[in-house]
């Protein structure tokens, strides 16, 4: 259950980020509550999983997950452009995401 806890959290870390922008600067109210509602949901299920699991594995996992989200939200939601090389960096992100899962014993 705390991988639920904590993979939902991450995504939860992509609705606020998203939220967020669309806010513009937190002048739109609609986005502006979504992004503290996402916001709120994604601390407290990161609190949820770090009760029982190692911080040193919950919070890189969090942050990953939020990372490699909001990357590709910007990428398909907003038309950022990235170059061919920071694909290889997101893609090694995404590796060390996982490689921190399967190493970790938990």
């Amino acid at each position: 259950m705390n991988w639920i806890y904590l993979i939902t959290a991450g995504l939860f870390e992509v609705v606020w980020a998203t939220t967020m922008k669309l806010s513009h600067g937190f002048t739109k109210l609609n986005y502006t509550i979504l992004t503290i509602v996402g916001l709120a949901l994604s601390m407290g299920l990161l609190a949820l999983a770090v009760k029982k699991m190692p911080m040193s594995l919950a919070y890189p996992i969090w942050t990953g997950v939020g990372a490699v989200g909001s990357i590709l939200v910007g990428v398909f939601l907003f038309g950022d452009k990235m170059s061919p090389l920071t694909w290889v960096f997101v893609i090694l992100l995404l590796i060390s995401i996982i490689g921190i899962k399967f190493t970790s014993g938990n």
